[in-house]
């Protein structure tokens, strides 16, 4: 099944049918990506009287609870009401599910100070013109990132001003492989945050990131359709799982 997408009056077709999923799966009691000191994801059968939610332990179904923290726990798509004092939910932001993106492959750069970041100039160096997404690949890319702890270990980020100039491009969908955009104790600045959503003046309510998905190697850069998959969580966040469509000019 194909669909015709057109990108600066340029003509792609998707195949629908080769989905390319770029979200990190949730396997409990291995080991498993984490951030920020969150509680591991896990699940219990739920259990009242004679019953119990698991056919392993002698139920007739699986019926089971599950402790999730989506900010911490794998991949997730959040909107402002992450940081903002208002209430805003990310069932109510994200109406639309399908975008124009466009895949980067970037290296963070060393800082003086020893931190690793993405900043604008390497952003600049892509045309970003017609695209609703921006899907970022930093490197390394080891498969390390499907299982990393990444708490205390101060990992890659996004400067302000890279973030801000995303948007001067007219992005909308910020997705990356990192736990943030921002610095992980960066002393509640959440500058990165601040500068995609344009808070608290201008404030883009339906703008989104997507953190910790995981791009494989073979994947190429490129333009891609992309599908958003939330559950219809009324809070700032939900686990997602971000689909790609790799887009092929028509001949």
């Amino acid at each position: 099944m194909q669909t015709l997408i057109t990108i600066n009056n340029k003509k792609y077709f998707a195949d629908l049918s080769q989905p390319i999923d770029i979200s990190i799966p949730l396997i409990e009691n291995e080991r498993q990506v984490n951030c920020f000191y969150a509680p591991l994801y896990e699940t219990s059968p739920v259990k009242a009287g004679d019953f119990v939610g698991s056919t392993r332990e002698g139920g007739v179904v699986n019926f089971l609870n599950i402790r999730l923290n989506p900010h911490g726990n794998g991949t997730h798509t959040e909107c402002v009401g992450h940081i903002s004092t208002e209430i805003y939910t990310i069932n109510q932001c994200l109406k639309r599910f399908i975008f124009t993106s466009k895949l980067l492959t970037i290296y963070p750069q060393k800082t003086e100070q020893g931190d690793r970041m993405i900043v604008k100039e390497q952003l600049e160096e892509y045309d970003l013109e017609g695209i609703e997404a921006v899907v970022i690949r930093t490197m390394p890319n080891d498969a390390y990132k499907l299982q990393q702890s990444y708490s205390g270990t101060n990992p890659p980020y996004v400067h302000h001003e890279a973030v801000a100039y995303l948007v001067d491009c007219g992005i909308q969908h910020l997705l990356i492989d990192l736990p943030s955009v921002d610095r992980e104790e960066d002393g509640g600045s959440l500058l990165a945050h601040k500068a995609f959503w344009q808070y608290p003046k201008d404030i883009r309510e339906n703008a989104t990131i997507s953190e910790l998905i995981y791009v494989p190697n073979e994947i190429k850069d490129g333009f891609y359709l992309l599908n958003i998959q939330i559950a219809s969580f009324e809070i700032d966040v939900s686990p997602s799982k971000p689909v790609l469509y790799q887009l092929k000019p028509q001949t």
